[in-house]
């Protein structure tokens, strides 16, 4: 899943970006309200983690004119947390609002529940016939037994789940499973299928 960070403060910017990719997201960067609409227009994110306050057009300017273009799920991140601010975000489109200072297990799983519900899946577990897909812990059951299965491995397959029923080609692959620096668009899908079928082979 892919996902772009606006977040004006360097140190909090680097380590939002850090942890979520440690989390396996494909994380886009972004410091300014300038820059933000750009990447938000042109690529196709899972999600938005909108900071308020920035220099320039603010958090609130971006949501608003995103809102006419797109339908990106946002979270918005800020320290302002008085009522009329988070009625504000939410009328103005926010799908989400988060006040720092924030615990990350709380941002992570609102993340979770936001790429669920846009894809139109409430439960946290994904079911295909026999197999279990637990995005809270991403790991993956068949039959109610474990499969080892690598993070890319993983990634490409909650992508193809919670999209269960429609095409979903190669580009749009890329387009939710690598961020903007990374350099392995030649063989990212390129996974060995014997390998990644023996995952799921009965014994």
């Amino acid at each position: 899943m892919r996902i772009l960070v606006v977040e004006c403060e360097p140190r909090l910017q680097q380590s939002l970006a850090k942890a979520l990719r440690e989390e396996n997201y494909a994380v886009d960067t972004a410091d300014n309200g300038e820059e933000a609409l750009y990447k938000a227009e042109s690529s196709e994110y899972n999600v938005i983690i909108l900071d308020v306050m920035m220099p320039g057009i603010d958090g609130w300017q971006v949501l608003d004119r995103l809102r006419q273009r797109k339908r990106t799920p946002v979270l918005m991140l800020t320290a302002r947390d008085a009522t009329p601010d988070r009625v504000r975000g939410l009328d103005l489109g926010a799908d989400d609002y988060l006040v720092k200072p924030f615990d990350l297990s709380e941002l992570l799983a609102r993340l979770r529940s936001l790429i669920r519900r846009t894809a139109g899946h409430a439960a946290p577990v994904l079911h295909l016939d026999d197999i279990a897909i637990d995005t809270r812990s991403r790991t993956v059951t068949v039959a109610g037994k474990s499969v080892s299965m690598t993070a890319r491995e993983y990634r490409i397959l909650e992508c193809l789940a919670l999209h269960r029923g429609n095409v979903v080609s190669r580009t749009e692959l890329y387009e939710h499973l690598v961020d903007e620096n990374d350099d392995t668009l030649s063989n990212l899908l390129d996974v060995p299928s014997s390998q990644f079928a023996r995952s799921f082979a009965p014994d």
